[in-house]
């Protein structure tokens, strides 16, 4: 058997609106409740599981995803006012063309560091 990453947790304060805006601006369907969880299933089998939590610390979450995704999540956090940074540290807006792909960061409602990106690292120049 392969291994593979089947799940992992999320925390958040409010973990339906946590699920609901990753969804959304991922153009996935909406998180499904699961016991304590609101679950958002990716495309490759792994979901992310949203729970409840007094305390966040930001953790960062990377999407592999296709050019023309890219456009639309980049159209959908344009949309919500949510700014792009080209690097994880949030220091350059927009996005980068790093290992000849697209990238962009951004943040979620609890403070996540997410990202999106159309070639996965070592797969192009820098």
């Amino acid at each position: 058997m392969s291994i593979e990453l089947n799940h992992t947790i999320v925390a958040a304060r409010d973990k339906n609106a946590e699920a609901r805006f990753v969804a959304d601006v991922l153009g996935l369907p909406g998180p499904t409740p699961f016991g304590p969880f609101a679950v958002v299933e990716l495309d490759n089998g792994v979901s992310l599981d949203f729970m409840d939590t007094a305390e966040v610390a930001s953790q960062h979450y990377a999407f592999l995803i296709s050019e023309d995704e890219f456009d639309a999540v980049a159209a959908r956090l344009r949309e919500r006012g949510v700014s792009t940074y080209g690097d994880p540290l949030h220091r350059e807006s927009g996005h980068n063309t790093n290992d000849g792909g697209r990238g962009m960061y951004f943040s979620s409602p609890e403070g996540h560091n997410l990202e999106v990106l159309t070639r996965p690292y070592g797969s192009g120049a820098q």
